[in-house]
Formats: C-alpha cells, structure tokens, sequence
C-alpha cells in the first residue's frame, strides 16, 4: 500500500506520523507462534530493539495483546488470547474468505491466520489501531488486509464472507440492529457470524440502556438479554443458532498494565466486585454463532 494513499485515509497528523516511522525500521525475517499471545523472534542489533521498544510506547494504549518481539514485553490490558481460547473450538476458517469486525490492532487476525483462510479482511476505522497493527505486521508479513471502515461500511464493501467475526462491538452502536443486517447482508449463503457481545441475565426481551456510561465506558448503548438478542437477530434476518458460551469478565482478562496508562476493569467495579461502580449487573459476555435465515424458514 503506498504511502499517499495512507496519508490520504489519515486525520491525526501525530498517527501519521509515528507510521511512517514504521517504515523505517528495518526489514527482518521473523518467525511468530501463538502461545498466549504473539511470539515474534527474529535476530537484529541492540540499537535496533531500542528503537523497537519506543515505537511501541509511543503507540500506547495497547488494548489487545499481548505481544512479544525478542524480549520486549507489551502487556496489553486485555489478555486477548483467553477470549480467542472459547471461540476458537468452533470455527473452521481453512480456504475461507474471513472478516474480523472491529478489528482492533489485529490481534485475532493474527490468531485466524494459522488455521489457513483463503482472504482474511480486518475493518476498524481507528488510525492508532491500524498503526499498531501495521507495527506488528512489518516482522510477521502476514497477508492479511486491514480496512479503515466500521461495521456500517460492511455492506458496501463489495465482498462476501464465509465467516464474519464481530468481537466486542455490538454494544457500542447506537443501532444494534442496524449493525446486525450489515453483517448479514455481507454473509454468503451458508456463511456464519461468530458474534461476541455484554449481556444481561433475564428471560425477557429486554435490554440494559445505561443513562451515560457502564463499567466507565460512555459508548456502550444496549446490552441485550439473550431473548432480547434472538429478537434483534430476527429484525436483522439472522438466527442465532448456538451459544458458544457465556463468561464473565474478570481481572485475570481485563486489567490495568503499564501499557495502557489509564484505569482498567478493577477500577470500573464497586468494592465487592458485584456490580460496576454505576450500579449495573458486572460485565458479563456471551459468545454466539449466528446464520442467515432462509426464505420460507
């Protein structure tokens, strides 16, 4: 991808910026393994590791890891592997064309690599996100292509997916629903979502609807029960078909590292751990596949 067209899709000068210091690191023939978290190696000088490490802090906060290049350390504050461990024993990705939505830094793409896919597509639309992940791809060359667009733009991208993953993003839009037909307009026939979202405990078709934040994030918007979800799937032409899983969210996941400089999930609940500390049920997720509903189903 040139270096104009980068510029072009870019809005932080700053980001930019330390992108193109990317650029100048220089070229290694690196091996990498996923064994709770990303284990890059490769042989290159002391000058050039020190170089390394101050990219990586100036691309604080690292949200999704972790990471290990030679002997630095980027202890993210999640520990995405835990996640990718309850979801990987449902999915088949060799020779398919594969979507990871809300992407982050590529963490999981990186995860999806080994199993072989034929394309597999990142969407996120954060500069800083796409920076890290550029970071990490300059030692491990995968070829995986990372979009600048959001789940909205899915439906318009003009390909079709086998499996989409959608991780950690529905309860960020303000139209759940909305998002849930973009990822199944962009299904192929027989394709599935592996869908992970908060969720609440109820039998009803209702939703939480924090008045301005949970757990300290002010962009979560719904936070549907099981029944409520079944409800939005159905608007959206979708089936939810399996539960992966259901599991809360705990410390041993979720934490505050010297990577992130700002508060993390302790920090978010009541002093028992009970509730968050605006007064919700604690973060808890649910892992789901979903499948396009069939005309005449």
């Amino acid at each position: 991808m040139s270096s104009n067209f980068i510029l072009m899709q870019f809005n932080n000068p700053k980001i930019y910026h330390t992108y193109k210091k990317i650029e100048q690191l220089a070229d290694v023939n690196a091996n990498y393994l996923c064994d709770d978290g990303i284990k890059i190696t490769f042989d290159t000088t002391k000058q050039e590791m020190q170089k390394i490490h101050e990219l990586a802090i100036e691309l604080k906060p690292w949200r999704k890891g972790p990471f290990f290049i030679n002997e630095l350390f980027i202890d993210s504050e999640w520990r995405s592997f835990i996640k990718w461990n309850q979801i990987a024993p449902y999915v088949d990705l060799k020779d398919k064309d594969v979507a990871d939505v809300g992407c982050n830094n590529g963490y999981y793409l990186f995860e999806m690599l080994k199993q072989k896919p034929r394309n597999l597509i990142g969407f996120d639309p954060s500069e800083l996100f796409f920076t890290q992940f550029s970071f990490i791809n300059h030692f491990i060359k995968a070829p995986i292509i990372y979009e600048l667009l959001g789940v909205d733009d899915l439906k318009d991208y003009g390909r079709k997916f086998d499996v989409i993953f959608c991780l950690g993003v529905l309860y960020h839009r303000s139209d759940p629903i909305k998002a849930l037909k973009s990822l199944s307009q962009s299904l192929k026939d027989g394709g599935e979502i592996i869908l992970d979202t908060l969720i609440i405990e109820n039998d009803l078709e209702i939703s939480l609807t924090p008045k301005t934040s949970y757990a300290k994030m002010n962009n979560v918007y719904f936070i549907p029960s099981i029944a409520a979800l079944r409800a939005w799937c159905f608007r959206a032409n979708l089936e939810l078909v399996e539960i992966l899983s259901i599991k809360e969210t705990t410390i041993q996941e979720q934490r505050k590292t010297s990577w992130i400089d700002t508060l993390s999930l302790d920090s978010f609940l009541n002093t028992e751990g009970n509730l968050t500390i605006e007064g919700y049920p604690p973060p808890k997720r649910g892992y789901f596949k979903l499948k396009r509903k069939v005309k005449g189903d």
